[in-house]
């Protein structure tokens, strides 16, 4: 059975100088069901550019754009409550708020199990049936947004279905992982991650338009409108992707993974990174609406988004050339400043000050999700210098892991808002919470990995 990539010998060469055929890439040896790839190895220099370079690019786009709509379904809540009171609904804010957090906290809560359904299920078959698991939230929410009566109960578990879409990182992330060579696997997993996160700017933009579209409010658009670029992305994958064998992490894999420390530390640091951008991406349209109420949220609620997508490969750009703990720690500083000067902002009553201040927030964010993640190969591989097959596959575990930690700030930050808002009436307590988190995740990645003689100092992580 030969598959799309086209017959190639790879050869190796064992210590005493003996080269030998590893096998033909692009063949299977057991034929399968479905496209799969048993041999790859993209470290391979002649692979990469004679069949390796292309195959992976053709599984990237297809991925990037599932996962842009699975990241656009996830937030479609941080819009679409914004105009629920206009359009009949009796919540109040604490409520809006649980709805734009319930999505998180499912999509945080899926990331592992969907990092565990690649290596079980293929990349490539797990992209097609997730993609089209999209089809229920937005169905869900296209039908109770006509039926302003629903009770919160009710529609909070609505909401929770769009948690699915959370889930797509995960998986898209490590299959990815698996296609790149480690010199190239920052940039790639870069443009994957801000295809996705794309998805929250371009729902925040596009929906307000969409429901407003002619006469009236008409909120069931805003699911609706997904369903036939749903089926479009579950066909692309099907068409033109591919499963690798090697990407065969377990749960044994992860279990090793999650016993490493630096799983731990960079789960930890992602909080700061990607929970930051997916919190105050989720809560930045309600932020405006409830701080500064004769703002339209739907003019400047998806810059943030924007710019912080925008950012992240190049964060990740700039870690493969000096290191991602330089540039997450750059990054914290910069989320810091930007924290202090949106507190200064508050104080002023100035909109325009809150919104740069914020999109500084967005960009320095973007930003470090990128550097962050490129810091896991590399500190996997200088760990395990002596098995990069091992290392390889715990890092891609240690991505679920990560991934799934750091999108647990999607929940908190618009809870803490809340609450926030709820206890003293204003949002500065919550963002100086979260300015002396951004001080600690600084100092953890200082310690961990800059600090001179550390054991990592040495190297560029």
């Amino acid at each position: 059975m030969t598959l799309e990539a086209g017959p190639q010998t790879v050869t190796t060469t064992d210590a005493q100088g003996t080269v030998g055929t590893v096998g033909t890439v692009g063949t299977v040896e057991a034929p399968r069901r479905g496209r799969w790839i048993d041999v790859w190895d993209p470290e391979d220099a002649t692979f990469w550019a004679g069949k390796g370079r292309a195959i992976a690019r053709r599984n990237l786009w297809p991925s990037i754009f599932a996962e842009f709509l699975g990241f656009s379904v996830w937030q479609l809540w941080s819009i679409v409550v914004v105009s629920m009171p206009k359009a009949g609904f009796g919540y109040d804010t604490n409520q809006l708020f649980w709805l734009v957090a319930l999505p998180s906290l499912v999509g945080a809560t899926l990331r592992l199990p969907y990092t565990f359904a690649v290596p079980r299920f293929g990349g490539r078959n797990w992209t097609v049936f997730s993609a089209l698991l999209l089809l229920v939230p937005t169905a869900g929410l296209a039908y109770f947004m006509t039926r302003p009566d629903t009770p919160f109960w009710l529609m909070a578990l609505v909401a929770a279905t769009a948690g699915v879409g959370g889930g797509n990182f995960a998986s898209s992330m490590t299959n990815i992982s698996f296609f790149y060579p480690e010199k190239e696997k920052g940039f790639a997993l870069g443009i994957n991650a801000a295809g996705g996160n794309l998805g929250v700017a371009v729902v925040q933009l596009v929906v307000p338009i969409v429901i407003v579209a002619g006469a009236g409010l008409s909120l069931n658009r805003a699911g609706l409108m997904w369903l036939p670029l749903i089926v479009l992305a579950a066909f692309w994958a099907w068409k033109v992707m591919a499963n690798l064998s090697v990407a065969n992490s377990s749960f044994r894999t992860s279990i090793a993974a999650a016993k490493r420390p630096h799983t731990w530390v960079i789960s930890f640091l992602y909080i700061g990174t990607f929970g930051s951008f997916i919190g105050f991406g989720a809560a930045f349209p309600l932020l405006i609406k409830t701080t500064f109420p004769d703002i339209t949220p739907a003019h400047f609620a998806f810059l943030g988004a924007l710019v912080g997508s925008v950012a992240r490969p190049f964060g990740g750009k700039l870690s493969d050339r000096v290191g991602g703990a330089w540039i997450t720690v750059c990054s914290f500083v910069v989320m810091g400043l930007g924290i202090l000067a949106a507190i200064v902002s508050l104080n002023s009553g100035s909109f325009a000050a809150f919104l740069i201040s914020f999109l500084v927030l967005f960009v320095a964010s973007g930003a470090a999700n990128g550097s962050t993640y490129r810091m896991i190969p590399a500190v996997f591989r200088l760990t395990t210098p002596n098995d990069l097959g091992r290392a390889r596959r715990e890092a891609a575990a240690c991505i679920g892991i990560a991934s799934a930690v750091g999108a647990y700030g999607g929940f908190l930050v618009p809870r803490g808002f809340a609450m926030s808002t709820s206890h003293f009436g204003s949002l500065i307590p919550a963002l100086y919470v979260f300015c002396g988190f951004y001080v600690l995740c600084l100092a953890v990645t200082y310690f961990c990995y800059l600090r001179k003689g550390g054991p990592l100092s040495q190297e560029r992580v």
